[in-house]
């Protein structure tokens, strides 16, 4: 299964900008499920220069600089990915394994020394955007969990809480908006849902790490579906020591699988921040993004090229 994305972001300036300094994280990562078979970067005003590389946490990364005066920036990212339906599978036959693991036991293993678990612990301690969780945030979240019980299934009915007890409201909240004011307003978008968790979790001595990408949206029947209808998304992955790292996002209470395109991870919003930069100008800017995910079945596209060989 193939899927196409077409990512789109336009800043337009007040007053002319002459100069711009941006960091692009706009390809998305290759995991066991999903592999990049192609993807492209181009921009309005022409880039002067582009380096890319590989950041900290392994995800894509490219420096850009436009040095000529310019009034706009468009950024236009295209990608396609396949996704491994079989590896995916394989993920939710490992989710029904991991969920034998208590939380005790998830805390004890945690202590130990193994490469794979060193990595997880960094996803334990505070961040940019996550300091310290409020003592309300951890009692709210504490109420899922037992020393006994699975700690993947005290995730997962944690998750449906956020889902049930929280509002999605768009414009609520931008980037810089504390968990505390989402928490206690009940109200926010997916990044503000994921960061709730992540606080929350890692106030319990979990490792939890904010995953941004996008998920495909399905039209209702008989309707066609829009052309950037789809948006990027955020959600949460906690590790299980002995089984790895498990998603879930509480915007719309569901695991996801193949329906969740992974752009990168990190911490939080701060480490994979779709685009970052700094312009030498005055006045206001305003942002404009576009989003489309557009699914395409391989085997039907196979047999297609089969009949019109034929």
């Amino acid at each position: 299964m193939l899927y196409h994305i077409f990512h789109s972001t336009q800043f337009t300036y007040q007053q002319w900008v002459s100069f711009s300094h941006n960091l692009i994280r706009l390809k998305p990562r290759d995991t066991p499920f999903q592999t990049v078979i192609d993807f492209s970067l181009s921009t309005d005003p022409a880039i002067t220069e582009l380096e890319g590389y590989t950041d900290y946490f392994g995800n894509h990364l490219h420096h850009m600089l436009i040095r000529e005066p310019h009034h706009h920036l468009k950024v236009i990212a295209r990608t396609c990915i396949a996704m491994d339906i079989q590896a995916i599978e394989q993920q939710r036959i490992l989710s029904e394994y991991a969920k034998d693991v208590s939380y005790a036991q998830v805390l004890q293993a945690l202590e130990a020394n193994t490469s794979d678990v060193i990595d997880a612990k960094q996803f334990c301690l505070p961040s940019l955007f996550l300091k310290k969780a409020d003592p309300l945030l951890r009692e709210y979240a504490a109420s899922s969990f037992s020393p006994d019980r699975s700690v993947y299934e005290s995730v997962q009915e944690f998750m449906g809480r956020i889902y049930n007890d929280f509002q999605f409201v768009s414009g609520f909240s931008d980037v810089n908006t504390p968990v505390e004011m989402v928490f206690e307003a009940r109200k926010g978008v997916c990044q503000d849902f994921a960061h709730i968790a992540i606080s929350a979790l890692r106030s319990l001595n979990l490792s939890a790490r904010y995953i941004s990408g996008y998920i495909e949206t399905v039209p209702p029947a008989g309707e066609e579906k829009l052309f950037g209808a789809d948006a990027s998304h955020a959600w949460f992955s906690v590790f299980i020591p002995g089984y790895g790292w498990f998603d879930f996002d509480p915007t719309n209470n569901i695991i996801p699988y193949d329906q969740h395109i992974v752009l990168g991870y990190g911490r939080d919003y701060a480490d994979i921040a779709p685009i970052q930069g700094v312009v030498f100008g005055s006045g206001k800017s305003n942002v404009n993004v576009t989003v489309d995910v557009t699914r395409e079945e391989i085997a039907e596209q196979n047999q297609s090229q089969s009949q019109n060989q034929l």
